[in-house]
């Protein structure tokens, strides 16, 4: 059953898996922004990668229900996407939207979401933290604003670690 959930599942994003990219307007954004990917080489997820987005994105797309069932728990997870498709473009970091979100150039795609009026983090949300089934959370899965009532809020990347990411992909995202 195991097996057949996953097929399902692996067809599904097949067939939805327009990059992530349209959710992003890469001509109105300024690319200049971004921090310049690091110059370490034979970087890896597991050994570069996992740690960094540990303390920043997985309370919110970790194992347990990740939102816009986006998970970057896991290297396959992060090259599958999400709902919205594709966020790793191998090879071309200036056009993946993991890296214009986490070095939040734009508001509406910043992760962790900006708080305060007017941002995505900001205002009011539906109870149980809005496209994920409502209901509490387990401790260090976020919620509105990405803390979900547990612990302190994300905390942005770095511009060096979103440099490492940007390195990381453009070296073949392995």
């Amino acid at each position: 059953m195991k097996i057949l959930n996953s097929i399902i599942v692996f067809l599904l994003t097949a067939a939805s898996s327009t990059i992530a990219a349209d959710k992003f307007n890469f001509d109105k954004l300024d690319l200049s922004k971004l921090p310049p990917a690091a110059e370490k080489r034979d970087l890896t997820y597991a050994k570069d990668i996992k740690p960094l987005l540990e303390s920043s994105c997985l309370r919110c797309h970790g194992q347990q229900r990740p939102k816009g069932s986006l998970r970057l728990d896991n290297l396959e997870g992060v090259l599958q996407g999400g709902k919205d498709g594709k966020v790793v473009v191998a090879g071309d970091s200036k056009h993946s939207p993991l890296i214009i979100a986490a070095a939040q150039i734009d508001d509406k795609t910043a992760m962790p979401p900006k708080r305060g009026p007017g941002g995505p983090g900001g205002g009011p949300r539906p109870p149980g933290g809005g496209d994920n089934g409502g209901g509490p959370r387990p401790p260090g899965q976020g919620g509105p604003g990405g803390t979900g009532g547990f612990g302190p809020p994300a905390k942005p990347l770095t511009a060096g670690q979103v440099g490492l990411i940007r390195a990381w992909i453009d070296q073949g995202a392995k």
